[in-house]
């Protein structure tokens, strides 16, 4: 059934991608129907708690296709196929034929074709297939991004995106070429006996890092989601980076680990939980804001998968396993609450036709829905209780703390990890407290904001679906803990062989702790994956079935706040109904006339970000100050730079350049002296 559903997905996708040019409707329900049978898919692998594969009996590039779904992988599928869905639906009103005629059937089947690449980079077992789904996922990316390529940023962001995507290409191929060097086959699965496979374990690192958007890999990451359309910057934002998570979390748990790997990753997760929100929290430009503040949960994300690998080179310690669920559990989440906030940042661009948070305001009047949904996911990305992101923060956190606890050498590392997590949050509060006051609230600052309506049908529905997801994962998170102690279970499996030995007859294969499919061409569900092998034992996954307790718990107390914060609301609301405020001017402090320009700022919130780490911002101002008694004019602007691309790649690479090109004086086209 697991490979009925699997490949139903897949060919739906290829119909939605054959057909999406000229029939709309037809590409959303085939669309859809292939994101319920992705999801279906992960289910029943999450069910059963057994993995699956299938190999085929033709060749593709002198390789038999090897499918893989597990754990793993079953929870990136899900996350591709509820944000692709939701965006696909979300893309008939705000990016329709009859607003954009020529580029809107193009981004229909770059859409499908980008659900499909991920799809298949998630579940290929095969590094040469891997590669290639890969090379098709980048480059779906690019064509997406740029679908209003006769904008100059726009095409300079889909660039710059596509650069750095091809420089974590060649990072990846360095990787899977030197694995199938020393394997002998392309093909993938667990080595971890292998030690003298640990140093590859950098080459993709660095490569899934750049995908990932991890400081200061993420040089790519603001402008191509701040100019992409944003169902793009969602799907982008909410799944394609996690491609590269995916990438991380799988690998590190198939390969021997270097002695280093737990710190370097706890530590890079560190600095971008921090660096990014600080950046997030300086933007004028909200869906730049948004951006950044992916940065900052990919931090969150690896903060997590990098206690798992601490506590694996400890004797795979149970809390490492803890750490690792918050961390795919905060996968699921932020791709919900991010691709909402997305939504609404795109429904805020459609009715103001701006990004500048300075030229919005009072928004909350003409956009109720939107102003509600934002507040939502806004609580979600800020770690707040009752909503989701509060859980998987929790169980981080829970998982650092048991490593303090224990007082081995790995506290080091996990003590500060916590303390940068929880700076993390308190910025990420005060930047969306920014966000939500600059476009929603006070008054309209320009005639677009103050013209501003609410979004249609189309696009309401995905971001009240995905409401309904953030707000499922935070009073229920015990259902979906099942599936988190699969993955956990499936992440670090224990073999002993040479993924040589895979491509061998089965009896060899199965010595060398590589499952097998029944057969050439056939689709088994019947593979026992390790998984439900580990589940069954008494090792560091079996602890995690302890811990859905004090998650169910969890969910109770979430749902009593709720309950308090929703009553507490409903009282304030009809008191305030049964006696109506009388409004009047408040105390203008001698300004008899005031205005919208005499509201606070995006700048002013923002000078907190550029006191504290101006070292890093580095925000560059202009400065024209009032002279005379009745002075003319009077400015002060302040822009935060891309400091990792502006003040470092950009002066490396011009001094590389100015080197090649006194070099090539050297190349005079004569062949003798």
């Amino acid at each position: 059934m697991t490979g009925l559903l699997l490949g139903s997905a897949l060919f739906l996708l290829g119909l939605a991608l054959a057909v999406g040019a000229w029939w709309s409707r037809l590409w959303l329900g085939l669309t859809l129907a292939a994101a319920v049978a992705a999801v279906a898919a992960a289910v029943a692998v999450f069910a059963a708690g057994a993995g699956w594969e299938w190999r085929s009996d033709f060749l593709l590039g002198g390789e038999a296709l090897h499918l893989r779904l597990d754990g793993v992988s079953g929870l990136f599928v899900v996350l591709a196929a509820v944000v692709g869905g939701a965006g696909a639906v979300y893309s008939r009103e705000y990016w329709s034929d009859q607003r954009y005629p020529a580029s809107a059937p193009r981004g229909r089947v770059w859409w499908s074709a980008l659900m499909l690449s991920m799809l298949l980079v998630v579940t290929a077992s095969n590094g040469l297939h891997f590669l290639m789904a890969w090379e098709a996922f980048a480059i779906c990316g690019y064509f997406l991004i740029t679908l209003e390529a006769k904008k100059p940023a726009v095409r300079a962001a889909g660039w710059l995106y596509l650069a750095a995507s091809h420089a974590g290409t060649v990072c990846l191929f360095a990787f899977f070429a030197a694995l199938a060097a020393k394997t002998g086959g392309w093909e993938l699965g667990p080595v971890a006996g292998d030690a003298s496979l640990a140093p590859l374990l950098w080459l993709a690192l660095a490569g899934f890092a750049m995908k990932a958007g991890i400081f200061p890999l993420h040089i790519w990451l603001p402008s191509a989601h701040a100019n992409a359309p944003s169902h793009v910057s969602a799907i982008m934002s909410g799944v394609a980076i996690k491609m590269g998570v995916y990438g991380i979390v799988r690998f590190s748990g198939w390969l021997p680990l270097p002695v280093a790997a737990g710190w370097v990753v706890i530590g890079l997760g560190g600095a971008s939980a921090l660096l990014g929100i600080a950046f997030a929290l300086a933007q004028n430009d909200f869906k730049r804001l948004l951006a950044y503040c992916s940065v900052e949960n990919i931090g969150i994300i690896m903060i997590g998968v990098g206690g798992a690998l601490l506590a694996r080179s400890h004797g795979d310690a149970p809390w490492g396993r803890l750490a690792l669920a918050g961390a795919l559990l905060h996968v699921w989440n932020h791709g919900a609450f991010k691709a909402l906030l997305f939504f609404a940042a795109g429904s805020v661009l459609h009715a103001t036709g701006t990004r500048e948070m300075s030229r919005l305001g009072g928004l909350w009047r003409r956009m109720p829905w939107t102003a509600g949904l934002f507040a939502l996911g806004a609580v979600a990305v800020a770690g707040l209780p009752p909503l989701n992101g509060f859980v998987s923060e929790w169980l981080i956190y829970l998982g650092l703390f048991d490593a303090v606890a224990g007082k081995q050498a790995s506290a080091w590392a996990a003590m500060p990890a916590a303390i940068l997590l929880a700076m993390a949050g308190a910025l990420a509060l005060a930047t969306f407290a920014k966000a939500g006051a600059m476009m929603f609230l006070g008054a309209a600052r320009t005639k677009p904001a103050a013209n501003g309506h609410e979004c249609g049908g189309w696009m309401r529905g995905p971001m009240l679906a995905l409401a309904g997801v953030c707000l499922g994962l935070a009073l229920a998170p015990v259902l979906v803990w099942p599936a988190l102690a699969s993955a956990a279970s499936a992440w670090h499996p224990v073999s002993s062989g040479s993924l040589s030995d895979c491509g061998k007859g089965d009896d060899e294969g199965r010595r060398a702790g590589c499952p097998r499919p029944s057969g050439p061409g056939s689709q088994p569900d019947a593979v026992v994956g390790l998984a439900s092998r580990e589940a069954n034992s008494t090792g560091p996954a079996a602890c995690l079935t302890k811990d859905a307790v004090p998650l169910a718990t969890l969910g109770w107390v979430q749902l009593g706040f709720a309950v308090l914060i929703t009553a507490a609301a409903t009282l304030l609301w009809r008191k305030v109904r049964a006696n109506p405020l009388r409004r009047g001017p408040t105390w203008d402090c001698g300004y008899a006339a005031p205005t919208a320009r005499m509201q606070y700022s995006s700048g002013s919130f923002a000078g907190l970000a550029a006191g504290w780490f101006s070292w890093v911002l580095q925000p560059a101002r202009t400065l024209r100050r009032p002279r005379g008694y009745f002075p003319a004019a009077a400015i002060r602007l302040e822009r935060v730079p891309e400091t990792m691309l502006e003040r470092v790649l950009q002066p490396a690479a011009a001094r590389v350049m100015q080197v090649s090109t006194a070099v090539r004086r050297l190349q005079h086209g004569r062949l003798s002296a």
